[in-house]
This record gives C-alpha cells, structure tokens and sequence, in this order.
C-alpha cells in the first residue's frame, strides 16, 4: 500500500509532536548519519517502503536501501540502509519500528497458517478484526505472509451474521434481501439445517461458524459444491491443517491481525 502524507503526518502526530526535544537539544541541527534498520528474529519483512515513507516526512532528501523486499523471509539481520538528517531519522525510529515491525509479525503469521494448509486447495483470509487506522496496511501484510483478503468493510461486499439473521427473521428472508441489492452475498451458519436453507436461496457463499472438522466434512458433502465455503471461528496453528482437509474453500482467521505479535526489529546509527 502506498501511504498519503496524510497518513504518514497522523502516524507521527501522536509521537512527535511539535518537535523531538531530546534529538534537537543534543544533536547539532544539520548533522547527518547513516544507520540500519535491523530485524532481530526470522520472519516474513512487510512494511520497509511504509517506514521509508515516515522517514521521508521528515527528511525529503533521505537514502534509504532495501535489502529484502516486503514478502521475503529473512534471517535476522540488515533489512534497511538509511542515510540522512540525523534529528529526523532519530524522530521517526518509533513511528518506522512500531509500523514495520506490526506489518512484519501479521505477515510472519499468515506464512504460517499458509504454510500449515500448502496443498490442501484451501486459501487462508484475514478479517475486519484489524486496527482501527490500519486496516488497509494490516490487509496488505496479510498478502505478503501468502494469504488473501475478505472484505475491505461493509460496503464492498454482503455478509449475513447471526445477528443479521435475528433481526432480519432467518435465513431465506435475509439472503432474499441481500440479494437483491447486486452485490456478492455470504451467509453465515451455524447448523447444516442453515446451510440447506442457504443453498435453497441460492446463496454463492456460506460462512460455516465454529463448525468441527467432522461438521465441516458433512457440510462441504452437502453442498457438492454449489457454493463455495469458508470456515471460521476457532482456528488455529494447531488444528487449521484438519479445518483446510475437510474440503471447504477458504479458511477466515481474525488473529492474523488481532493477535499477531510483532516482529523484533530495531534501529541502530552506525555512523
């Protein structure tokens, strides 16, 4: 994703402020530096062309030198060169580590899950459990760790939750009305009865929540393939291979962004 100056300015708001007074009360203004950005454990590096954009707010003329490209898995070591104003590249450290390093551990992650599911044909999802601000960038990790996107928001495509279907009065009323707006419609079930009622309407996509690995197998058989299927709720490291064989078409995993641990990643001046 490419960042707007806006972005990047609200990014650096919160942290610097009117100014970062430890850098120019002992830092002589015009000093120049070089210094790498470092990465302190394995991992899949998402987010060098977003740190580069925080340092360039604030230094224009900044060098800045990729040494693996957003998507790689990299040993621990140089990722980034940087050469530049010293009180610049100083007041974006945080702001560059904090995004790099979050970007970097949600892509560390979905390679995982991908990974655990390689030749299964399932395809692995993030969610709209991201960071609120973020969610565009935290949606780009995602595709460099190897998985795909759901939903951007609730404006680009249906999805008929259990509370959607209370309000609405079941199954067939909600993706009757769903439907006829146009736009791509999922359902979410819970029960294979739902799921019958589901393909009944001629719903293109059903979200099996919380099913087990069993349900799910009952499920995809009951759908011969009539619509594609997506199971969520649940999953983890741990069982996602057992999820991904039972056949469905996609497997949906909200702690790719709400609980991805960052990566380690540090910034030192070495000249």
């Amino acid at each position: 994703m490419e960042l707007t100056a806006v972005d990047v300015r609200s990014f650096l708001a919160e942290d610097v402020g009117a100014g970062d007074v430890t850098s120019e009360a002992v830092i002589p203004s015009g000093t120049r530096c070089v210094a790498s950005l470092l990465l302190r454990e394995p991992g899949v590096v998402c987010g060098l062309d977003v740190a580069g954009a925080v340092f360039r707010e604030l230094d224009p003329e900044l060098e800045l030198v990729q040494r693996c490209a957003d998507g790689d898995a990299c040993e621990p070591g140089e990722v980034a060169a940087l050469e530049g104003d010293a009180r610049a590249i100083l007041a974006g450290e945080r702001t560059a580590l904090n995004l790099l390093g979050r970007l970097s551990g949600i892509a560390t992650m979905t390679r995982l899950f991908v990974d655990a599911v390689a030749g299964t044909g399932a395809t692995i999802l993030d969610t709209r459990k991201t960071t609120p601000g973020l969610r565009a960038l935290e949606k780009d990790a995602v595709r460099c760790g190897g998985g795909a996107n759901h939903r951007l928001g609730l404006w680009d495509a249906i999805l008929v939750k259990e509370n959607h279907l209370r309000l609405a009065g079941g199954v067939r009323v909600a993706v009757e009305r769903a439907a006829a707006t146009g736009l791509p419609v999922e359902v979410e079930c819970e029960r294979l009865d739902e799921v019958r009622e589901a393909l009944a309407t001629g719903a293109a996509r059903i979200l099996l929540d919380n099913m087990t690995p069993d349900e799910l197998r009952d499920a995809v058989a009951l759908v011969r393939g009539r619509a594609t299927l997506e199971a969520s709720g649940g999953v983890t490291l741990e069982n996602v291979r057992a999820v991904a064989e039972s056949g469905v078409d996609f497997v949906s995993i909200g702690a790719l962004t709400h609980s991805a641990r960052a990566l380690d990643v540090s910034l030192e001046v070495v000249a």
